[in-house]
């Protein structure tokens, strides 16, 4: 790297807050690509299962020879490097053989949320310009209500018994669409099977691109400002950098897993999401680790159930699901004995949580802190903790954080200011938007992150208020402006407001105020129409009729006025 890094503790206090033997600094130039990383982990660990799923276990080397396959396929259909490719799937998995397939062949992987309305699918198909997909068949009726507005032109259509062998896979997929009725009917002419793929890909040829540090990997989406969706720019050295990251920060507790047992991690946050994406599945690659795919973690028995099979070396998870597992009464069929690191992240972990699940497993949760636009880790408590801390914990090596006011000037310590970011995991900028690029950035290449701090003398960080008015929801960022523009759209509606309000369960809900154009507009027709165009964790939780807005005088709604009475 070109920065000259300095490892004084007077600019990084917080270095002498580390485990032992965890580096100041790593070095993401030791691998020129994610393809390297791959490659080492296919050849490495070809014999080690890679990932299991409802009791099939799929060995790295099988992945390897899968991934080659399905980007040969791709590479056939007359892509070129740097196209864009979708996934739209849950933890299937194809999923991690369709990510290995693009980066492989050359393409960039566009993460897609499975629940995504056709509304919102369009917008992210048609900006990141994706030419192709692969989409779990579970979907591929929202796909076909917007596809003719987009520029995709290729579908690998997945289902969900197609690695499952012969029999079990026509079995759970006659189960899946028959009688669990989890698949409606769609027309998609043209679209390829994912097993055909993989034959075709069979009689291709697969070319090995020359794919470079500084090329785009991921485009990773994140609400916007503005109402509309951005894709943070990820290239292959930040989500290298972020993989060793957080490999050389969890290691003095990882390298406790003993030499005979394979370092097994519970993959129940989904791979769109970037925290599963690298913190799961790239890392797990990099250590040669087992993950356990959960397809639904809302469904807690089977996740229990699933889990009760394994031995559990490491848990990332949102303070939602630690707190559901802990308090369901399977939570003791579960051996919680060989966990290493529970870590939290997405959104802040209540203390109530943390001290139960360590009363339960033994294994402290440790609170981390990242976004999109850091691929995503950026802060966090140190694995070796032994009580939570209510705080984001430290910067990771390599990163730094600093705090600044509305002047982007450093504000004096114990003050709170916006927590800004410089390391190599942060991302290049937004897709194809350099203006709302050089909102966030500094002009000595920190990103600012819109979230208010504090940090104490060791060095640990506090999130105190946030800077934007996002509600964040189990971890899923909701930014007001996108879905009042949506509401905005219904006739009977004159103006709208939305904000974030305190929930038990998902620490925030959206709470959406209407002033009315329409006297005999209903709460069930607005609920109706947000089903219709937002996923569920955007959908109002609480929906309100005002006959007025409050306002500054120039106009603009007070939101912070709405938040306050709840």
């Amino acid at each position: 790297m070109s920065a000259v890094i300095s490892n004084s503790n007077t600019d990084r206090p917080w270095l002498s807050s580390y485990s032992p033997g965890v580096p100041a600094d790593i070095d993401p130039t030791q691998y020129t690509s994610l393809v390297q990383l791959m490659d080492e982990a296919f050849t490495k660990y070809a014999d080690r299962v890679a990932y299991s799923f409802m009791g099939k276990e799929v060995t790295f080397a099988q992945t390897d020879a899968l991934s080659a396959l399905l980007a040969a396929y791709l590479q056939g259909l007359g892509l070129v490097k740097g196209d864009r490719v979708a996934i739209m799937m849950p933890n299937v998995p194809q999923y991690p053989v369709a990510v290995a397939a693009i980066l492989r062949a050359g393409f960039v992987v566009v993460n897609v949320n499975p629940l995504y309305t056709p509304r919102e699918l369009e917008h992210q198909l048609k900006d990141s310009g994706s030419k192709a997909i692969v989409i779990i068949e579970n979907f591929a009726n929202t796909l076909e209500q917007c596809i003719a507005s987009t520029p995709v032109k290729h579908i690998v259509l997945a289902a969900f018994g197609d690695m499952l062998g012969m029999l079990k896979g026509a079995l759970v997929n006659y189960v899946v669409r028959n009688k669990k009725k989890m698949v409606p009917a769609f027309n998609l002419p043209g679209a390829v099977r994912f097993n055909d793929a993989l034959a075709q890909g069979r009689r291709g040829s697969f070319k090995k691109p020359d794919i470079k540090f500084e090329d785009v990997a991921v485009l990773q989406y994140t609400g916007g400002t503005t109402g509309v969706s951005k894709g943070a720019v990820l290239l292959h050295k930040n989500i290298i950098a972020n993989v060793l990251q957080s490999e050389a920060f969890n290691k003095p507790v990882m390298e406790k897993v003993p030499a005979n047992e394979q370092p097994t991690s519970v993959c129940a946050l989904p791979l769109y999401h970037i925290f599963a994406f690298t913190v799961g599945m790239m890392l797990s690659m990099r250590t040669g680790g087992k993950l356990i795919l959960i397809p639904n973690p809302r469904d807690l028995p089977a996740v229990l159930k699933e889990l009760s099979k394994h031995t559990i070396h490491s848990f990332p998870a949102v303070n939602t699901l630690f707190n559901g597992l802990a308090n369901h009464p399977d939570f003791n069929t579960v051996n919680w004995k060989n966990l290493k690191v529970s870590l939290g992240g997405g959104m802040a972990v209540q203390g109530a949580v943390a001290k139960q699940w360590l009363e339960k497993t033994g294994c402290p949760i440790v609170e981390g802190y990242g976004l999109s636009e850091t691929s995503p880790s950026a802060s966090c408590n140190p694995p070796t903790s032994t009580e939570f801390t209510g705080t984001i914990g430290v910067p990771l090596p390599s990163t730094y954080f600093k705090l600044l006011d509305d002047d982007g000037n450093e504000v004096p310590m114990g003050q709170p200011g916006e927590i800004a970011i410089k390391g190599p995991q942060v991302m290049a900028g937004y897709w194809q938007r350099p203006d709302e690029t050089a909102k966030v950035m500094t002009p000595d290449g920190y990103f600012k992150s819109g979230d208010i701090g504090t940090v104490d003398a060791r060095g640990y960080y506090k999130i105190v208020d946030r800077k934007k008015d996002m509600v964040l929801v189990s971890g899923f960022n909701v930014y007001p402006n996108e879905v009042e523009d949506v509401v905005a759209t219904l006739p009977g509606v004159m103006e709208c407001a939305v904000v974030g309000v305190p929930d038990d369960k998902t620490g925030e809900a959206v709470k959406l105020v209407i002033v009315k154009k329409d006297p005999s507009l209903t709460e069930a027709q607005v609920r109706d129409f947000c089903r219709a165009n937002l996923t569920g964790y955007k959908q109002p939780k609480v929906v309100e009729f005002r006959t007025d807005l409050p306002k500054t005088p120039v106009g603009k709604i007070l939101r912070r006025e709405l938040r306050d009475k709840k």
